[in-house]
């Protein structure tokens, strides 16, 4: 049987309002898959409640293990306008923010380190800006960054929140082609994304979301005018 990502009676409720309502769904790892939806859908709820950062009733499963016994296993790229870029921080020092957990706490960064960091940032273009504060840099350049931390992670499954946001056309084919070849390594990418006209050419897999499931499976299946009229409660174009 294929590994898989297992969503199991989730309902998510914010001051006595249900922001999710009874999702279900099963998805095969080794994909690239696109949770769509219109505004206020619950597509951000149900990435956090999968990973347990909001409470949630339901059960969620990755290859038959809880999320909370994968967390080194797991990385989280949340919407890249929900970061201080005021903070004075490098390009570089970001980066090695997703090695803490193998440098470990009051230990500096070693040789290996610094090539892993170097190594991310060049992989999305983005080594000659790796001692620049993060201030400096256009909404494309900082969605790199976050690309090449998630990168040095090297975790199994990821989620991302949005993360053509805001960037150029240059940024968006980039990342688009890392995911890719993430996604040919074997990794798993959830990914939250808006643009309906490219769900199709990107996505091996889209789960459509409307405070429930509206549809799952590959994106040539999902993506039919029936489906997306329930989901967005009015004709697509």
């Amino acid at each position: 049987m294929n590994d898989m990502i297992t969503v199991k009676n989730m309902y998510v409720n914010y001051q006595g309002k249900k922001v999710l309502d009874d999702i279900n769904f099963e998805v095969s790892t080794g994909k690239l898959i696109g949770i769509v939806g219109p505004n206020g859908a619950g597509k951000s709820t149900l990435v956090k409640a999968m990973l347990g950062l909001i409470k949630s009733s339901g059960e969620v499963y990755i290859n038959q293990q809880r999320p909370m016994d994968l967390v080194k296993k797991l990385t989280y790229m949340k919407q890249g306008s929900d970061y201080d870029l005021t903070f004075p921080i490098s390009v570089a020092d970001v980066v090695m923010l997703g090695l803490h957990s193998q440098i470990g706490l009051f230990k500096r960064p070693n040789k290996k380190h610094h090539a892993l960091v170097e190594a991310a940032l060049e992989r999305v273009e983005m080594l000659a800006f790796k001692n620049r504060q993060i201030a400096e840099l256009s909404g494309g350049q900082w969605q790199r960054v976050l690309i090449a931390r998630i990168l040095v992670q090297d975790a199994e499954v990821l989620f991302l929140d949005e993360p053509f946001t805001g960037i150029d056309a240059d940024s968006e084919r980039k990342i688009i082609e890392i995911l890719r070849e993430l996604r040919d390594n074997g990794k798993t990418i959830l990914m939250i994304y808006h643009h309906l006209d490219s769900v199709t050419r990107y996505f091996d897999e889209v789960i459509l979301i409307n405070k429930t499931i509206i549809a799952y499976g590959s994106a040539t299946e999902v993506f039919t005018d029936d489906n997306l009229k329930k989901a967005y409660m009015r004709g697509v174009t």
